[in-house]
C-alpha cells in the first residue's frame, strides 16, 4: 500500500547543520559557506549496513546502533572511524532492493523503518557532528508510482508527466540500449530500464512537484543535502540524451531554488562522464559538487600499477578544471567493483589508495566496507553485500538470522571484519582511522591548494597542499621497494628556505628545503635518504 504523505510547510526555517567533528561539544550549529570541505563522507547502502530487528535486512535503527563506530562525537577518542558526513543511498519507498525506483517520495522504505526512525537517525548523527545527505532521484520514478499509473491511464492531469510517443522512435540510448518501452499501443521513454520511466522535466507541474519534495526533505525533515542521481540524463533534446542544454538550464533553476530555501544545503551530482563535461555542472552553479570519475579511475590505476603517472596527470587536470576543492573524490562506489578486487586483493595497494583519497584535494567519499577491505565484483548485488562486523560464519554479525538478505562477500573469517581489525594497528581499518584523523586535524588537507612535485621515482606520488598560512608536502610511495628521492619543481609560489617536520609517517627526520630559485623552482631536494615501501609521509614546511 502506498504511503503518500501530505506536505504542510509553514514558515521557511533556516537549515540547521551539524558542527564539525573537531568541536569538543558537537551541538547543532548553523554553518555557512562551503562547510562540506571540512567533511569526510561515508556512503551507506542501508539494506546492507546493520540489521537491528533480526529480519535479515539492514535498517535505519541499525545505523543508529553503529554510529559510534562511524564517529562517537568525541574527537579525543581514536577507536571510531572519524567520518563527519553520511550519504544514504535511496531510503524512499520502492519495490526493488536498491530503491532507485521510487513509488513515494514522501515516505521511508518500510524495509528500513519509519519516518520516526529516520528523524531519530538524523538527531543522533547531528549530535555526533555528522551531516546527513540522502539520494534523491529526479530523473525517473517507478512504473508503479501513482504519477505514472495515472499518466498511463490517460488522466489529463498527468498525461505529460512522462515522455510518450504514439509510434516507436527509431533511435536508441547513448549506450545503444533500448529506451522506448511499449505499454498498450503507446511507447514511453525509460533510459535505464522499463520499470523506471523518465519524468518529463519540461513540464512545469513536474518541476514544481520535485521542488515541493526537495523542500519537504530539507525543511521539514531536516536533511543536510542531496546526492542527485543520474543528473546528466534529466532532459533529452531529441536524440541527444546526455548533458543537454535543457538539462543544464533546469539544474541551474533547481539549484537556485534550493539556495533560496536552504542556502547551506549541499547538492552533489552524479555525472558519470569525463571531467571536461562534469566540471561544467559545478562551474556554472548547477550543483555544489560532482563526483570525479576520472580521478577515481586514475587513483585506482596508480594504486594498482604502483605508479604515480595516472593520478599525477588527472589530479593536475581536475585541479585546473574545477573551482578549488569543489569536487567529490572517491575510489569506487555502489556501481563499481570494490577497491580490494581492483587492486588485486593486495592490502598494501588498498592502503595506498586510501592515502591518495584522504590527502588529496576535493571532498572525500568512502564506500561502506572499503575501510576493512571488503570484496565484491559485479553483478550489483555482489558489490552491495552486508557489512562485515565480526567473523561469524554466514552473517558476519550483520544480523541475528542464520543468513542475511544477501550472502556475504569473501573473507570475513580471514580478518576482513571490523572486530578483528579494530585492535590491529597494522590493519587497513587502522590505516583509514589514522588518515581520517590526519585530514581532520589539518585544515590544509581540506582547504589547501594543490601543486604536483616530481621526485623522479615513478612509484612516488608527491605534491604540495598550501594555504596562506601553512604548507604541506605529501609523499606516497605506491610501490613495494624503498625509493631514493630527487624532488623538483620548475616553478612554484615558494620563496626563501623551509624547515621540514614530519607530521605523519615514519620515514625519519626530514631535511630542510633550500636553494629555491627566483621563480620558486627547486631541484635536487632529498627530504629523506629513502622512503619506505607502501608508505605515506606528510611534511610541514615552515618558512625560515
Amino acid at each position: 500500500m502506498l504511503r503518500i504523505l501530505s506536505i504542510c510547510l509553514g514558515a521557511l526555517l533556516l537549515l540547521v547543520l551539524p558542527a564539525t567533528a573537531q568541536e569538543a561539544n558537537p551541538d547543532e550549529t548553523a554553518l555557512t559557506g562551503r562547510w562540506w570541505n571540512d567533511r569526510i563522507f561515508y556512503e551507506i547502502f542501508v539494506r546492507s549496513f546493520y540489521d537491528s530487528d533480526g529480519d535479515g535486512t539492514g535498517d535505519l535503527r541499525g545505523i543508529i546502533e553503529k554510529l559510534d563506530y562511524l564517529n562517537d562525537g568525541d574527537p579525543a577518542t581514536t577507536d571510531d572511524l572519524g567520518i563527519t558526513g553520511i550519504w544514504l543511498m535511496p531510503i524512499m519507498d520502492s519495490l526493488s532492493y536498491h530503491s532507485y525506483d521510487v513509488i513515494d517520495y514522501y515516505s521511508i522504505n518500510p524495509d528500513y523503518g519509519t519516518m520516526d526512525d529516520f528523524r531519530a537517525l538524523l538527531d543522533a548523527a547531528h549530535e555526533r557532528g555528522i551531516a546527513v545527505i540522502i539520494d534523491i532521484v529526479l530523473n525517473h520514478t517507478s512504473n508503479y508510482h501513482p504519477w505514472f499509473q495515472a499518466s498511463a491511464a490517460g488522466d489529463p492531469d498527468y498525461a505529460d508527466w512522462y515522455i510518450w510517443e504514439d509510434t516507436l522512435p527509431e533511435w536508441r540510448g547513448p549506450d545503444n540500449q533500448t529506451v522506448w518501452h511499449q505499454l498498450g499501443d503507446r511507447y514511453y521513454y525509460g533510459l535505464f530500464v522499463d520499470s523506471m520511466p523518465d519524468l518529463n522535466l519540461t513540464n512545469p507541474d513536474v518541476t514544481q512537484a520535485l521542488y515541493d519534495i526537495s523542500a519537504y526533505w530539507l525543511l521539514d525533515v531536516g536533511v543536510d543535502g542531496f546526492r542527485m542521481d543520474a543528473i546528466k540524463h534529466l532532459i533529452e533534446d531529441g536524440e541527444e540524451q546526455e548533458n543537454t542544454t535543457p538539462t543544464h538550464a533546469w539544474l541551474a533553476d533547481y539549484n537556485a531554488y534550493i539556495d533560496s530555501i536552504a542556502p547551506d544545503a549541499l547538492t552533489v551530482g552524479e555525472v558519470w562522464t569525463s571531467t571536461f563535461a562534469a566540471a561544467n555542472y559545478v562551474e556554472d552553479g548547477e550543483v555544489d559538487l560532482v563526483f570525479s570519475f576520472d580521478l577515481a579511475s586514475a587513483m585506482m590505476e596508480s594504486a594498482t600499477r604502483e605508479s604515480n603517472q595516472a593520478v599525477a596527470s588527472i589530479q593536475a587536470r581536475d585541479w585546473g578544471q574545477y573551482p578549488p576543492n569543489q569536487y567529490s573524490a572517491f575510489l569506487t562506489n555502489h556501481d563499481q567493483n570494490r577497491v580490494f578486487n581492483v587492486v588485486g586483493e593486495n592490502i598494501n595497494r588498498a592502503r595506498a589508495a586510501a592515502a591518495l583519497l584522504l590527502t588529496g584535494p576535493g571532498v572525500p567519499f568512502i564506500y561502506y566496507g572499503e575501510e576493512i577491505g571488503m570484496s565484491g565484483v559485479k553483478p550489483d548485488e555482489r558489490i552491495r553485500t552486508p557489512m562485515q562486523w565480526d567473523d561469524t560464519r554466514l552473517t558476519a554479525g550483520f544480523t541475528t538470522l542464520p543468513r542475511a538478505w544477501q550472502p556475504l562477500s569473501e573473507g570475513n573469517e580471514d580478518g576482513v571484519n571490523v572486530e578483528d581489525q579494530s585492535g590491529d594497528p597494522g590493519s587497513l581499518l587502522s590505516s583509514y582511522r589514522e588518515l581520517i584523523r590526519l585530514r581532520a586535524s589539518e585544515p590544509t588537507l581540506r582547504h589547501g591548494d594543490y601543486a604536483a612535485v616530481d621526485c623522479n621515482a615513478r612509484p612516488v606520488y608527491a605534491f604540495l597542499r598550501q594555504t596562506e598560512t601553512d604548507l604541506l608536502m605529501i609523499l606516497i610511495n605506491l610501490g613495494d621497494e624503498e625509493e631514493v628521492l630527487d624532488c623538483e619543481m620548475r616553478s612554484s609560489a615558494l620563496s626563501g628556505a623551509y624547515d621540514a617536520q614530519v607530521i605523519f609517517g615514519d620515514a625519519g627526520e626530514a631535511a630542510p628545503l633550500t636553494g629555491l630559485e627566483d621563480d620558486g623552482g627547486f631541484s635536487g631536494y632529498q627530504p629523506f635518504a629513502t622512503v619506505p615501501p607502501y608508505s605515506t609521509t606528510v611534511l610541514r614546511l615552515t618558512a625560515r
